[in-house]
């Protein structure tokens, strides 16, 4: 007999009910929406400009959240960067899936599934412009660390 004999199965299922499911998508939000929190944080410690939360799990599939946030130099888009990326390592075990951009400083890009951070100068900031592209999504307001405003 092979291993995939039926006898070789669990005599036992698992039902799962809409309400669970949704349930568990839920918290699944509310952990992306405080990893994303603690982004914001780690670029608001390194100088970050106009920090914004966009929530796109309502308009996309690619995330839930999007963290865009402007640098003034490449070295410190770079610093930025390190910062998520030591931060959500420390706190939340959470390595990036893809990082891109880092050797060249002007646009980082970190992958983390759930919430992607962009980390920009000012000129690929304004020329993308991410926050029209996305303008349909919902801005959340942030509370930073410093308590500035995103």
């Amino acid at each position: 007999m092979t291993d995939y004999f039926q006898a070789n199965f669990p005599s036992q299922s698992t039902t799962t009910t809409k309400s669970e499911v949704e349930r568990q998508q839920l918290e699944d939000r509310e952990i992306s929406e405080r990893i994303a929190v603690s982004i914001a944080n780690a670029a608001s410690e390194r100088k970050a400009g106009d920090i914004l939360l966009l929530k796109v799990a309502d308009v996309s599939y690619l995330a839930d959240y999007f963290i865009l946030a402007t640098g003034y130099s490449n070295v410190q888009v770079r610093a930025i960067a390190d910062a998520v990326e030591h931060t959500l390592k420390t706190e939340w075990q959470k390595s990036p899936l893809r990082t891109e951009g880092k050797t060249e400083g002007n646009w980082i890009l970190q992958d983390y599934g759930d919430v992607i951070v962009h980390v920009m100068m000012p000129y690929e900031r304004e020329f993308y412009n991410l926050e029209a592209f996305w303008g349909h999504a919902e801005r959340i307001e942030l509370q930073l660390s410093d308590d500035e405003m995103g």
